[in-house]
């Protein structure tokens, strides 16, 4: 959204390569692209007062409103490819008070053959404003786990379970199986693989439902993986306070049909997707993964195959996530609806989180909770309030934000790890890991078998009782919720 219906006025954040670029390219193509640059900025004291592709830097970060205001500046384009992400962050904090339209050039890593296309400039996205650097991972440490392996990834067209499956194919397995209950979402990601790997990735699609365990053990016995990634589940937490045995049935006897397969046939690395919302859980969708988590522990202990959980927060632009629901409302002139002004939530990217899932399975010697340091929790407001801005408004002047109230289930804030679990490192300074517990199986399975019977029934009001026995931290959301954040 411009100021303006002529001309564009455009300011270059940076001087260096890059944005010669941006500016040579915009030079050239004046009529095209209906822009002209008019203000260059750039933190180098002294290439300020200088000329850049005929073009004078009038200043540094620091005063980008005042020029922006000055020279009434309709669009800025972030154009310094090699900054950290923290510091990128900070500019385009400052770069959202002008008001002005803001774009970003790609990475250093996505530029390639030296140049910079006007159309590969996008707007800028939620992830510049995390000010989260890159997270990096041992990368032959996977691959050594990996390559030539039979792999399993359950869930594997959801969007987890495909980005696992786009990353796992470029480290050379043996065989990937993709299974989903939903073919379309499978039928996706498997012409994707088959257009980006062609014949030299073996791959089969599996439509089957983990809650069948015939079925799985069919899938078992002709597939023989090695490893198995486990991401499918029903995740959405207001829905399943209201379908509590379908979330039953899906994530905690779904996962426990896995678990006994892979114990049974007797599979290297099992490694569950955990969530934020297994900690302290106050929805019966985080209790489900508690427990999930308490059975993969009571496995590893009685079991050859290595059992893991891998727990993050959540994950930017997944299906169903606060993000893609925001963008929605923005572009139906809103409102935007947060449900509760003081909620947070720790977020990361959809390939950080899977690469951190792969890592932990190179890591995994049975029985842990791996754990990523996600840095600082957000608050939904500002990430509201930050999404409307990128998109070229004001909050509560053009776009209205609307507080509906905490939804079933839903608490303020949202923790990585319970306190009686510990915290112990890694060889990796940004993954921890908490120790492993011990549970009395007896006591666990006979609940177990007495939720089964529950389910069986359709017997709804039963179940919370049970999981409150069965996880002893399931608490109801007005114990933590008038907690102060």
């Amino acid at each position: 959204m411009t100021k303006s219906y002529g001309i564009i006025k455009v300011m270059i954040v940076g001087a260096g390569e890059a944005a010669q670029m941006v500016i040579n390219e915009i030079n050239r193509n004046l009529s095209m692209l209906n822009r002209v640059v008019v203000a260059i900025i750039d933190d180098d004291v002294d290439l300020v007062g200088k000329k850049i592709c005929g073009h004078e830097v009038l200043g540094n970060t620091g005063e980008i409103k005042q020029i922006c205001d000055k020279l009434e500046v309709d669009e800025i384009i972030f154009s310094i490819a090699n900054i950290s992400i923290s510091r990128k962050k900070e500019i385009l904090d400052i770069c959202r008070t002008t008001g002005c339209h803001t774009r970003t050039i790609p990475s250093i890593s996505e530029i390639i053959n030296g140049k910079v296309n006007f159309k590969a400039i996008r707007d800028v996205d939620i992830e510049d404003l995390l000010g989260r650097d890159p997270v990096f991972f041992d990368m032959e440490k996977i691959r050594s786990y990996l390559n030539e392996k039979t792999i399993l990834v359950t869930g594997g067209g959801g969007t987890i379970g495909s980005e696992l499956c786009r990353q796992i194919s470029s480290y050379g397995p043996k065989k990937m199986i993709i299974l989903d209950n939903y073919e379309n979402n499978a039928y996706n990601i498997q012409q994707e693989l088959k257009m980006k790997y062609g014949e030299c990735l073996d791959l089969d699609v599996v439509i089957a439902n983990i809650r069948e365990y015939n079925r799985l053990e069919k899938i078992f016995d002709r597939y023989r993986p090695d490893i198995v990634f486990h991401a499918a589940a029903h995740k959405h937490v207001p829905l399943m306070e209201t379908n509590k045995t379908e979330a039953i049935k899906n994530n905690v006897f779904g996962t426990l049909n896995l678990v006994k397969l892979a114990d049974e046939y007797e599979i290297q690395k099992f490694v569950l997707i955990s969530s934020d919302k297994a900690v302290n859980p106050t929805n019966l969708m985080g209790a489900t993964k508690r427990l999930c988590e308490i059975i993969i522990q009571i496995y590893n202990t009685i079991s050859n195959t290595e059992f893991v959980a891998v727990r993050f927060g959540n994950v930017l632009g997944s299906s169903g996530s606060v993000v893609p629901l925001f963008k929605k409302q923005i572009a139906a002139g809103g409102p935007v609806t947060v449900t509760h002004k003081d909620i947070i939530r720790y977020f990361m990217t959809i390939p950080e989180a899977v690469t951190l899932v792969m890592q932990a399975g190179a890591m995994a010697h049975g029985g842990e909770i791996f754990v990523l340091d996600m840095g600082d929790p957000v608050r939904i407001d500002d990430l509201a309030r930050n999404l409307i801005r990128l998109s070229g408004f004001e909050p509560d002047r053009d776009i209205e934000i609307v507080y509906t109230g905490l939804r079933l289930g839903e608490k303020l804030f949202e923790e990585l790890l319970m306190a009686e679990e510990g915290l112990g490192k890694t060889e990796h300074n940004k993954i921890f890991i908490g120790s492993p517990q011990s549970f009395n199986r007896e006591d666990v399975f006979s609940l177990i078998e007495r939720l089964k019977q529950v389910v069986k029934n359709e017997e709804d009001e039963k179940v919370d009782e049970l999981m409150r026995l069965l996880v002893d931290t399931y608490v109801r959301p007005e114990d933590v919720n008038n907690i102060e954040v």
